[in-house]
């Protein structure tokens, strides 16, 4: 799987990687917009002529879980700064995978697998922004953006809050 350019706006560690959980597990969703001028920054030192944003989506049992998309909290505020479209039914997880947390690189590739689609009709011959919260290896974002791809995106590109310096600094 080609892993798409991704950029990041720090280190997943210390009050950053505290404030990610309180988004991700604690229901903390101001953090959305609290975050967004960070990934606007981001974006905006890029040359990316990106079409819309797409949120890395979560399964359906574990959206129903948490109640919402962490990805999609993130994106929607920068998705209103840039005036860019925000499609989050685009992509879709079309399989339960166990979490990433404690895999090596070759797990996480294999845990996702195919375990995304894209609808060919939003994301055909289009330049997408994939966002997401964490980065460590870059396996979900490279299942995302070659499910993009094979539906006829054009080119794809990731952003993400923060990068994991190493796969055990997502334990939790």
């Amino acid at each position: 799987m080609p892993i798409p350019p991704i950029r990041s706006w720090a280190i997943y560690q210390g009050p950053l990687r505290k404030a990610i959980h309180g988004l991700k597990y604690h229901r903390n969703l101001a953090l959305g917009d609290y975050f967004a001028p960070a990934l606007i920054q981001v974006l905006a030192a890029q040359n990316w002529n990106i079409d819309l944003i797409i949120p890395v989506p979560l399964s359906p049992n574990r959206r129903r879980q948490r109640g919402y998309n962490q990805a999609e909290i993130l994106a929607f505020p920068l998705a209103l700064a840039i005036h860019k479209p925000l499609i989050s039914h685009a992509l879709i997880k079309n399989r339960e995978t166990p979490s990433q947390v404690g895999r090596s690189a070759n797990e996480r590739q294999e845990n996702v697998k195919n375990a995304f689609f894209a609808h060919p009709r939003f994301v055909s011959g289009r330049s997408i922004l994939l966002v997401d919260d964490v980065v460590t290896t870059g396996a979900t974002m490279s299942a995302c953006a070659e499910a993009l791809l094979n539906a006829g995106a054009h080119s794809v590109y990731g952003l993400t809050l923060a990068r994991a310096l190493s796969h055990s600094d997502d334990q939790l």
